[in-house]
């Protein structure tokens, strides 16, 4: 490998990038869009269900019910109806998620010591929230049982009993259960995608459409020197915007690295050649710009996105999906992620990891020349 050429035909392209606005808009504006948009706007964490509620029994112990239902940070009461048929129409039309119907001599039941059941209509057109929402409105109910249970042996002066299994529950790593604490991260592993593969993916392919690659063949070029030269400049755009992401991450949304910041370099360095390698391959095999740009968003940016544990878990994927994952770079590069942001790990920990992506890296490379060196570079 010659420094000098590599440092020409970087040079070239970089001259090529910075006069090619749509380039430079993918490479900062859309990694910076992604980090707003998803740290902002996605989240999985289910809060403030929309609720109404119909109260047929309108006393101290229904309205006290209501109240402390309303309360809880997971509900949050729109409205109060009269009757249930307009409860079921808000559900209909998706103004409420959750109706609570109480009816006629609900307190009375409750005093006289018999089960007083309640109604309680749930939206399951999502599936996520539905679930969520059940378990916290059975868990309010449990508690609310569980209180007037104390209170029935306190009138009977008999002794409270106690459970026989006590679950005593620690959550380690995201102790707030925030979603954006994993959302964040992983949004680094589309950044680079987008930054490493969409854009490299157009290189090889544009000297093609511009016929500029018979004169490349005659310069004394070798397929290595080719190659490093076209990656560079996207290599530093790449870890710029991995370093913004990072500092975004931590002023606007709190999520702050918990172990090594030069382990996270280096595995973004490794992912980044990842996405670089792929979307130069991707690019010398179509000749295209327009075919390189649609497979590069098929084959790197869309696999990363939804098959590698960043918003859907592996585990709940079909067999032949769950094979596919193993192949995909980004799976490492966020289990790295996690480890990095929330678990505290080190390399001993993660150097699987590190090792598949590493592989990866020298296989594509390799492949990479071999295809120009057919072509006889």
């Amino acid at each position: 490998m010659s420094p000098r050429i590599v440092a020409a035909i970087a040079r070239k392209e970089y001259y090529h990038l910075i006069r090619d606005f749509r380039s430079l808009y993918l490479a900062f504006f859309i990694p910076l869009l992604l980090i707003l948009l998803f740290g902002y706007a996605l989240s999985l964490d289910v809060e403030n269900i929309r609720t109404v509620v119909v109260d047929h029994d309108n006393t101290p112990d229904s309205r006290n019910f209501i109240h402390q239902l309303d309360a809880s940070a997971y509900f949050r009461i729109s409205c109060y109806l009269p009757d249930r048929e307009t409860a079921v129409a808000h559900i209909d039309s998706n103004q409420a998620i959750l109706a609570v119907i109480i009816p006629p001599g609900w307190s009375a039941t409750l005093k006289s010591e018999r089960k007083s059941p309640l109604q309680v209509i749930i939206d399951g057109s999502d599936p996520n929230v539905a679930g969520s929402t059940r378990a916290f409105i059975t868990a309010y109910i449990s508690r609310i049982n569980q209180h007037r249970l104390v209170g029935f042996l306190n009138r009977k002066g008999l002794e409270k009993i106690n459970a026989p299994v006590e679950g005593r529950i620690r959550v380690w790593f995201n102790e707030d259960l925030e979603s954006r604490n994993f959302i964040i991260p992983g949004i680094i592993a589309l950044i680079i995608m987008i930054v490493g593969a969409l854009l490299t993916s157009l290189v090889i392919a544009r000297e093609y459409e511009n016929g500029t690659m018979e004169t490349i063949r005659s310069l004394p070029i070798e397929a290595v020197d080719f190659l490093a030269g076209k990656a560079l400049p996207y290599f530093f755009i790449g870890l710029v915007d991995v370093l913004v992401a990072i500092l975004m991450g931590q002023l606007l949304f709190g999520v702050v690295m918990k172990s090594s910041f030069w382990l996270m370099i280096a595995a973004s360095s490794i992912y980044l050649g990842v996405a670089l390698c792929l979307g130069l391959l991707i690019s010398a095999l179509t000749r295209s710009q327009l075919v390189a740009n649609q497979m590069a968003i098929l084959t790197t940016y869309l696999p990363t996105l939804l098959l590698s544990d960043f918003v859907f878990p592996r585990e709940n994927m079909p067999a032949v999906l769950k094979l596919i994952t193993y192949f995909v770079p980004g799976t490492y590069y966020i289990d790295i992620l996690n480890g990095l942001y929330l678990r505290h790990l080190n390399l001993v920990h993660l150097w699987p990891a590190f090792l598949v992506l590493t592989l990866m890296l020298l296989c594509l490379s390799a492949g990479n020349v071999l295809i120009l060196k057919k072509e006889g570079l």
